[in-house]
């Protein structure tokens, strides 16, 4: 979306920031025996509490059999995004764990904020630390990118050079996004590109940039549950999203708690 309003700049500003502490509050209760289900209904309860509805309970993605039952995407290891939760899928130490979360704010419309994280459970190998800090490190170089008069694939070209430095697999087929009225809007950004090319960046964007990397083969599938996408050789992946707004002055975050 582009914002026309200082009102829905508020908006958006208020619903990141409480998303943010959601995230923060359910990642922090991450620990060995833990079902990933237990994370969603905590994540649920939170975005109730504070006023918000949750975006992803009940979405239909294009090309998929049903609606997504969960309100927080819980994808442990080889698993990229979209992972469903369950009773049955029980953290153990050394496992990581991607979150990833929408919230819709009931003013001005519904506008939506959505961000993600990945967390190791106790104590990770180094390969899994590695791949996590390169991965957060390509959001912040990507974020910088985001600026007026800049393009699509300067983002892109930041997050793809960063991610290549460590030799991690750099996903092509799974996307950031246009982001604010819906879940899913133009543009569409890739996490990788050159720089110069792709639509300009214009003042007032609101963006989801969320990279994806992979320990091995960038190559990906979907799962059985028709929702979750797995790295085809069963390496770590790692994910990591910002909702920002691109302003005058530079990208602001505003899925941030501080």
């Amino acid at each position: 979306m582009v914002i026309v309003s200082k009102a829905e700049l508020e908006i958006l500003r208020e619903s990141g920031k409480n998303l943010a502490h959601i995230l923060d509050t359910v990642a922090k209760e991450i620990r060995s025996g833990v079902s990933t289900l237990r994370l969603d209904e905590r994540a649920e309860a939170l975005i109730r509490e504070s006023g918000g509805l949750p975006v992803f309970k009940g979405y239909k993605a294009y090309g998929s059999k049903g609606k997504f039952p969960a309100s927080l995407c819980v994808s442990v290891n080889d698993e990229i995004v979209h992972g469903i939760p369950r009773a049955d899928r029980i953290l153990k130490e050394g496992d990581i764990v991607g979150l990833d979360i929408g919230m819709r704010h009931p003013a001005i419309g519904g506008l939506i904020t959505d961000m993600a994280i990945t967390v190791g459970v106790g104590g990770i190998s180094l390969e899994a630390k590695k791949l996590i800090r390169a991965t957060e490190e390509s959001l912040e170089l990507g974020i910088r990118e985001a600026r007026v008069g800049n393009h699509i694939g300067d983002i892109g070209h930041a997050v793809e050079t960063r991610l290549k430095k460590d030799d991690f697999g750099v996903i092509r087929e799974l996307v950031g996004h246009g982001v604010g009225r819906d879940l899913h809007e133009d543009p569409y950004i890739p996490n990788f590109g050159n720089i110069g090319e792709g639509e300009e960046l214009k003042d007032g964007m609101v963006l989801a940039l969320e990279p994806m990397a992979t320990a091995g083969s960038p190559k990906i599938m979907i799962g059985k549950d028709g929702w979750t996408y797995q790295t085809k050789d069963g390496s770590l992946a790692a994910h990591f999203e910002h909702s920002i707004v691109i302003t005058k002055d530079g990208p602001e975050i505003l899925t941030r708690s501080q």
